[in-house]
């Protein structure tokens, strides 16, 4: 099936696509309850806030990590599935070390917007090398950061409220799984 500008929005890409933004959104989703479990009231205004600010830089991010590689795409063409199971397994990696390092939050006392945006920018990191595998789908950048985005919103939501009612002993765990989760994206991308 072809959709705007040539794009193919076939299952497996979208698949993909979902299991990207999955595994990128576990980041923010850590720190989200890690704020959560600070918060002691007004979970509700937390929760948005870091829906807006996760969300934004992790949905904007990859498209600046798209625009990379289709700029180095040309001259790296053959190399380019390389690149890409090099970066998500190097950012795999780093997600999986830092599940077992302490939380940046766990250090901060009052969430202002100033930190909302520091965190927000430290979440995304990741998401802008990401964002070099979107070349090597055949799916509209635009919609992809749009999904990013939402499913990191939507994750971020429900870790301020996890975290408030369960505390940190999930957060780990969280980063974990989104670890494995882009060193196999990385292998599947790799095999293809």
């Amino acid at each position: 099936m072809h959709f705007y500008k040539g794009y193919e929005y076939s299952e497996r890409y979208m698949t993909e696509l979902i299991i990207l933004a999955f595994a990128l959104s576990m980041d923010a989703f850590a720190v989200s309850m890690g704020l959560g479990a600070k918060q002691e009231r007004k979970t509700s205004n937390l929760a948005t806030l870091a829906a807006i600010y996760f969300g934004l830089f992790q949905g904007g991010m990859p498209i600046i990590g798209y625009l990379g590689g289709r700029g180095l795409l040309g001259w790296v063409e053959s190399a380019a599935p390389w690149l890409a199971f090099m970066l998500l397994i190097g950012i795999g990696l780093k997600m999986i070390y830092e599940s077992f390092a302490e939380g940046v939050e766990e250090e901060i006392s009052i969430i202002t917007h100033r930190v909302m945006l520091t965190l927000a920018i430290a979440t995304s990191v990741d998401a802008m090398a990401a964002g070099f595998s979107l070349t090597l789908l055949q799916v509209n950048p635009w919609v992809a950061c749009a999904i990013i985005g939402v499913t990191t919103a939507l994750f971020s939501i429900a870790g301020v409220h996890i975290g408030r009612r369960s505390g940190t002993w999930l957060e780990s765990k969280a980063e974990l799984l989104g670890g494995v989760v882009l060193i196999l994206v990385a292998v599947k991308i790799l095999i293809d």
